[in-house]
C-alpha cells in the first residue's frame, strides 16, 4: 500500500485533517529546524492544501497558491515530509503532485517557491532554477526559485 495524495481547499479540510496538518508543519519548521516563527501567516485560508496520508496518517504535505498570493507567479509552500518517512523520497513525489496540482487547479505552469539554500539540488531537479541571491528567512538562508 502506497501513499495516498489528497487536494482539498481550507473550508474542505477536516478538523483532525487541519490538526495533523498543522502538527506536522510545527514538528518540522519549529522543532526539527530549531527555529521559533509563526507558521499560522494567514494564507492558509487562500491555499490548496496538497497532502499525502499513508496508513491513516497525514506524512506529506504543501500549500498551492494562485498567482497573486505569494509571488506573482503561482507557487508551493511548506513543502515537508514527516522525517520516519524520508528514506522512501516522497518529497520528490510530493513535489510532482504539486506541480500537477498548479496545472489542473490553477492552469498555470510558472512556479516561484522561496526554497531553503540547502534544498536548491532538491528542487532543481524538478526543473526549478535560482533566480536571487540568498536572503534571511526567519534566519534560515533562502533563495527564490522559479520553474517556467
Amino acid at each position: 500500500m502506497g501513499i495516498q495524495w489528497i487536494i482539498k481547499s481550507f473550508d474542505n479540510l477536516s478538523v483532525n485533517e487541519l490538526y495533523d496538518i498543522l502538527r506536522l508543519r510545527s514538528e518540522i519548521f519549529v522543532v526539527e529546524q530549531n527555529c521559533v516563527y509563526l507558521d499560522l501567516d494567514g494564507k492558509d485560508k487562500l491555499a490548496l492544501h496538497l497532502f499525502g496520508e499513508f496508513e491513516g496518517e497525514i506524512v506529506a504535505y504543501s500549500r498551492l497558491f494562485e498567482p497573486g498570493i505569494t509571488f506573482d507567479n503561482a507557487s508551493i509552500g511548506r513543502v515537508v515530509v514527516d522525517a520516519c518517512y524520508r528514506d522512501r523520497k516522497w518529497g520528490h513525489d510530493l513535489m510532482r503532485e504539486a506541480i500537477s496540482g498548479i496545472k489542473n487547479h490553477f492552469g498555470e505552469s510558472k512556479i516561484t517557491i522561496g526554497a531553503q539554500l540547502y534544498l536548491k539540488k532538491f528542487y532543481e531537479s524538478h526543473g526549478f532554477i535560482q533566480t536571487s541571491e540568498m536572503y534571511l528567512e526567519d534566519d534560515i538562508p533562502h533563495i527564490e526559485m522559479k520553474r517556467e
